[in-house]
């Protein structure tokens, strides 16, 4: 069982920054990974990237790699996302998700491979 926190998100001008965190609280839960997902209004939720908890192996969509940055905190149990050089196209609500580890451990861009959500946090980005 684990609950999720998100915090971060806001309005910013074409080419700046933000930086999104998810802290992640429960009893008697270990973690295989978390991840952040996006969803722009009246379309599907798209992987953005991935780590895992060990040893912060990572994974991105093509689209933000070189501009964004996937981290972790394992004494706080907390992920960020570090999102530079923002495009109008990143607009979205931006999700954090755990993946609870049971047998295997790996990462994965599926959502249905996670089993809890953040509430979201909203991007917008401005031309």
């Amino acid at each position: 069982q684990v609950q999720l926190g998100e915090s971060g998100g806001g309005l910013v001008q074409a080419g700046g920054s933000l930086r999104l965190s998810c802290a992640a609280s429960g009893s008697s839960f270990s973690l295989c990974s978390m991840a952040w997902f996006r969803q722009a209004a009246g379309k599907e939720r798209e992987f953005v990237a991935a780590i895992t908890w060990s040893v912060g192996r990572t994974d991105y969509r093509d689209s933000v790699k070189g501009r964004f940055t996937i981290s972790r905190d394992n004494a706080k149990n907390t992920v960020y996302l570090q999102m530079n050089s923002l495009k109008p196209d990143d607009t979205a609500v931006y999700y954090c998700a755990a993946d609870v580890l049971y047998y295997n451990c790996d990462l994965y861009r599926e959502a249905y491979e996670y089993e809890s959500w953040g509430q979201g946090t909203q991007v917008t980005v401005s031309s």
